[in-house]
């Protein structure tokens, strides 16, 4: 099964690497480059032009050396005495994680959860366009989220290709994740986010990422108990 948690990520060629061959990027240092995106993108909504290593690893919650280290992945940017460009390192950090692609997304299943991640705007903004949303219910097909209106899971493989997804959020209960998982990549989306509680199986070449909120709510639960109890830290 292939995992984004697992699988180093590949980093095109950018201007200014030095022409060399796409790099391997550690799992940990992805999820801290989306940090730093985010922390990039509103400094240039605040009109900041250039930010020093040291301003832009406190405002994403990690070291210098962290973030140093990290940048190096897609090349190193920074102007000692001068710091980064912030333009030019969140293009370079949005190309290596692929958001200069066009991203589509559909979502299956129109419950709470679904209709909720349907009607984010913050997808859109990082490059991800929602283009479709599915349910089974026949109360709830043809019912309208947001801009959409929601499709039959039964036309999920003519709707997937007529919007052209290539990312699949499931939003769905267990005992129909696998089976939607497999139509999914059967119709050739390579893309999976999974909320469902279930382990689901895909072959090599798919990405999936599974999103576990009780997991993560254990674990809060976990930190917050120490944090509590005397002379213990979270």
């Amino acid at each position: 099964m292939a995992s984004l948690d697992s699988t180093p990520q590949a980093v095109p060629d950018l201007p200014g690497a030095a022409g060399t061959a796409a790099k391997q990027i550690p799992p940990a240092a992805v999820a801290r480059l989306t940090l730093y995106l985010r922390a990039l993108n509103t400094l240039l909504a605040e009109g900041v032009e250039r930010v020093s290593s040291e301003s832009l690893a406190e405002a994403s919650g990690v070291s210098s050396a962290t973030l140093r280290k990290d940048l190096s992945h897609v090349g190193s940017y920074g102007t000692r005495g001068v710091g980064y460009e912030v333009q030019y390192l969140s293009r370079h950090i949005a190309a290596a994680l692929g958001l200069t692609h066009d991203w589509k997304v559909a979502i299956v299943g129109a419950g709470n959860l679904g209709k909720a991640l349907a009607r984010y705007g913050g997808f859109e903004s990082r490059g991800f366009d929602v283009v479709a949303i599915f349910d089974a219910d026949q109360m709830v097909v043809g019912n309208e989220v947001g801009w959409l209106r929601v499709s039959d899971v039964a036309d999920l493989e003519t709707v997937l290709h007529r919007t052209g997804a290539n990312m699949v959020v499931l939003a769905l209960p267990a005992s129909v994740a696998q089976d939607i998982c497999d139509r999914v990549v059967a119709a050739g989306v390579r893309s999976v986010l999974s909320f469902a509680p279930i382990m689901l199986q895909v072959p090599e070449g798919v990405n999936l990422r599974k999103v576990d909120m009780a997991t993560e709510l254990q674990i809060l639960a976990y930190h917050a108990q120490r944090a509590q109890a005397p002379g213990q830290t979270a």
